[in-house]
């Protein structure tokens, strides 16, 4: 390790800065997010630099050339000059006094090097490749940006203060470390995260009497939205909570590669549904949910696309309620959009349709009970879900009630997913195209004048089926 990670107290640090183009205002905008006093020295100031200047007490800005006496009184100098003559000139005479200077760009003059940062203050990752692979460490920044929360920051406010508050109820280090992983890792560090830091307290304040008296906390359920399929469409919050989750409850609709993504040793128990073969009552799931929450589990609740469109979320969530059992709700990307947006197929257009309406295909007794009249619209799109079985009656009933035989028609298989299927037609022929019967749910229908652009806007081709 060349280069020994340290962070320096900037509170009583005076900083010089010597150049001011873009490359010293980038230096500049990171200093500005340390109480640091900065003086710059420049004959020549650009504007941005000029309005950091004016906008802020910390900075003292000299217009002219560098002199050697500047360097007096500096704890820590940056040199973004494009002179490499005074670059080299100013890092001797520092190097010569024992102070931390900076050459950007130029790691061999360097004393110090600033890393790459995720910034959520009071937590701050910094990273570094000692100079060698910018570009390796930006993809790896960009990693962890995507997986931290914004929120992360809340979490560290909170831990400071209570810091000493757990250190007095508790006075081994091993259990207080045990204590604040259960916090920061469960139901209480998600209230912190979506900014309801007193409902977190309260919380807080009964975990810890519980921790002292060895209860088990109280378990939460998490409705997660797992969208069409694809695995990059999980939100963010979505993949953190199944990360770390005790226990998920999944369904059919949940694909192989979402459910790679549930922790390891998370116990996963199946309650998916087919067509006439319903594996769990949906009673029994809502009552299986909060039974595994009393145990003081952390569960998932698992759902194709999002818990509150056809995914029978409320009716979940009644049960919770009525056992007691805290509960959240992550959205999904729904299966509507999903599969319209890789059929490249709008819902909504200008030219086309100014409304969309979802609705469910689902048979009962062979029939499918419906509005059929307000369905049938001008400029209007119609979404069915769990309606592949119930083709014939859904073409059959739209004809029926007035809607043009010719009015195209899009199914869409795995919506997403690398076996996506999209078949077209129209009302009067999608039964008999020979491709509809290679069909298998999860199929979405998608009905209306914005089927017409799929052919020109489909740009997720792979294993889609023409008309």
């Amino acid at each position: 390790m060349k280069y020994f990670p340290i962070f320096v107290d900037a509170e009583h640090i005076h900083c010089l800065l010597v150049g001011a183009g873009e490359v010293a205002a980038r230096k500049c905008e990171l200093l500005l997010k340390t109480p640091a006093k900065i003086t710059i020295v420049s004959p020549w100031v650009s504007e941005t630099v000029k309005r950091l200047a004016a906008e802020s007490t910390q900075i003292t800005l000299i217009e002219r050339k560098f002199e050697d006496p500047d360097i007096d009184g500096k704890q820590m100098i940056f040199v973004a000059t494009d002179d490499e003559i005074v670059n080299k000139h100013i890092h001797d005479i520092s190097h010569a006094k024992h102070l931390l200077v900076n050459v950007v760009d130029n790691t061999p003059l360097c004393k110090f090097i600033t890393p790459s940062i995720v910034d959520r203050s009071p937590i701050i990752i910094a990273m570094s490749s000692g100079g060698v692979a910018p570009v390796l460490l930006r993809y790896i920044r960009q990693k962890l940006e995507s997986v931290i929360p914004t929120n992360i920051r809340l979490l560290g406010n909170f831990s400071e203060k209570f810091r000493s508050t757990v250190k007095g109820a508790l006075s081994s280090v091993t259990d207080r470390r045990y204590f604040w992983e259960e916090v920061l890792d469960g139901d209480i560090g998600e209230s912190i995260l979506q900014g309801n830091e007193k409902l977190a307290e309260q919380k807080f304040d009964k975990a810890l009497i519980a921790y002292k008296n060895g209860d088990k906390p109280a378990g939460q359920v998490y409705l997660v939205g797992a969208g069409p399929g694809d695995p990059d469409l999980l939100t963010f919050r979505a993949l953190r909570l199944m990360q770390k989750a005790d226990v998920v409850v999944y369904d059919r609709l949940v694909s192989p590669e979402i459910l790679e993504l549930v922790r390891r040793d998370a116990e996963k128990i199946y309650v998916g549904k087919a067509k006439s073969n319903h594996t769990i009552p949906q009673e029994d799931i809502n009552e299986l949910l909060a039974k595994e929450a009393l145990a003081g589990n952390r569960v998932v609740r698992l759902k194709g696309g999002d818990p509150f469109v056809f995914g029978r979320g409320g009716e979940e969530i009644e049960t919770l309620i009525k056992h007691g059992v805290d509960f959240q709700v992550v959205p999904g990307i729904t299966a509507a959009t999903g599969a319209a947006s890789y059929a490249g197929i709008p819902l909504t257009h200008r030219d086309h349709a100014q409304s969309v309406t979802f609705t469910t295909g689902h048979l009962r007794d062979n029939t499918i009970n419906l509005n059929w009249p307000a369905l049938v619209q001008q400029n209007h799109t119609l979404v069915f879900y769990m309606g592949l079985t119930g083709l014939p009656i859904i073409c059959q009933k739209l004809i029926e009630h007035g809607m043009s035989k010719q009015m195209p028609i899009a199914l869409v298989q795995a919506a997403t997913r690398e076996n996506q299927e999209v078949v077209t037609g129209t009302l009067e022929n999608i039964v008999d195209n020979p491709n509809t019967a290679l069909l298998k749910p999860p199929t979405l229908i998608i009905v209306g004048t914005v089927v017409n652009l799929h052919a020109s806007l489909n740009w997720f081709s792979r294993g889609n089926v023409s008309q």
